[in-house]
């Protein structure tokens, strides 16, 4: 295949897209033992065998990477016949297995992990122990941005200083050249609210001020002598960062990881009276299912949420208006 072909079919492809389907089509072959291309009835006694193990979500995965495999290589796909369906729809009957899902940062959590942080780096700051403030600094912005805009942890690592734009007291907009809900890859803003506490366009300013970053990846590691890495942090980071945080925070890490902060900001929208469309235009959800899939539940009626639950309004954001938050976008 063309060098240049090759590359643009890789381009139009998430990175971790094509790791999840390596490790499938190495599954199906290497530890499974299977042949391709595979009939389907090869892919039914690969099912089966792994019904009891694997969640059906797993099983969908492994399925999706053998079709592509298969219709990139210009074969039949074995996965869409009758009998493959049918026996893993047998599987979701008998093998049932909740999803599992990460615990929603909430406000209080998240305000209390920025102010520890704060308190830390303002410490860090009159010590001059410069590592320590630039680590403080770095992940109370990742925090705030992350919560704010509901960003996933590889759209954090791949945030780019050039494709920022700040406009202090107002907000920020950034600029995401592709992202998982992006189908067609033609790039999306995101606006960002200032607010008057928890704010992440103060977060960011101050971060990337103190690391004197002036182009690149916007989140980066830091070495043990404060020196900043040239490449963005991986997605795998930011779960044991994040972690890291709650744990000398004093909160429970475990319960915790890099999807914690979408859902954490899916359900603060929620309670503080979003309905389901704004929530889903401003984090860019297409399938109201996905939407809801983060929203976690309370039990208690969206009636009683409005009036009973503490909302921190911030007047950037839509549906909610207070004049003690900063104006946003």
């Amino acid at each position: 295949m063309n060098h240049d072909v090759e590359r643009y079919l890789q381009a139009g492809t998430r990175a971790n897209t094509r790791r999840s389907y390596r490790q499938a089509i190495e599954h199906f072959e290497v530890s499974w033992g299977g042949f391709l291309p595979a009939t389907s009835d090869a892919v039914v006694r690969y099912l089966v065998d792994h019904a009891g193990t694997l969640a059906s979500s797993t099983l969908k995965l492994r399925l999706a990477a053998l079709a592509q495999w298969h219709v990139s290589q210009g074969f039949p796909d074995p996965t869409k016949t009758p009998l493959v369906r049918q026996v893993l729809k047998g599987i979701r009957t008998l093998h049932p297995k909740p999803e599992r899902q990460a615990e929603p940062l909430q406000l209080r959590e998240l305000e209390h992990c920025v102010a520890w942080l704060e308190c830390t780096g303002a410490a860090a700051r009159a010590e001059g122990d410069l590592p320590k403030l630039l680590r403080c600094w770095r992940d109370r912005a990742m925090l705030l941005v992350g919560f704010w805009r509901a960003f996933r942890s590889d759209e954090l690592c791949r945030l780019q200083v050039e494709h920022i734009q700040v406009r202090p007291g107002e907000g920020m907009q950034l600029f995401l050249p592709w992202s998982k809900g992006d189908r067609d890859n033609q790039g999306q803003t995101y606006p960002a609210p200032a607010l008057a506490r928890l704010c992440p366009v103060q977060a960011y300013s101050d971060w990337i001020s103190v690391a004197g970053i002036a182009r690149g990846p916007v989140f980066r590691g830091i070495d043990r002598w404060g020196h900043l890495c040239e490449q963005g942090l991986h997605p795998h980071s930011v779960i044991p960062l994040l972690r890291t945080v709650l744990k000398e925070a004093g909160l429970p890490a475990e319960l915790y990881s890099s999807h914690s902060l979408r859902r954490g900001f899916a359900t603060w929208a929620t309670r503080s009276g979003w309905d389901q469309k704004a929530l889903m235009d401003y984090v860019g959800w297409r399938d109201a299912k996905s939407a809801l899939r983060y929203v976690e539940s309370s039990g208690i009626f969206p009636g009683q949420l409005s009036r009973s639950t503490p909302i921190l309004a911030v007047d950037a954001l839509p549906g909610l208006a207070s004049p003690d938050a900063g104006s946003g976008n």
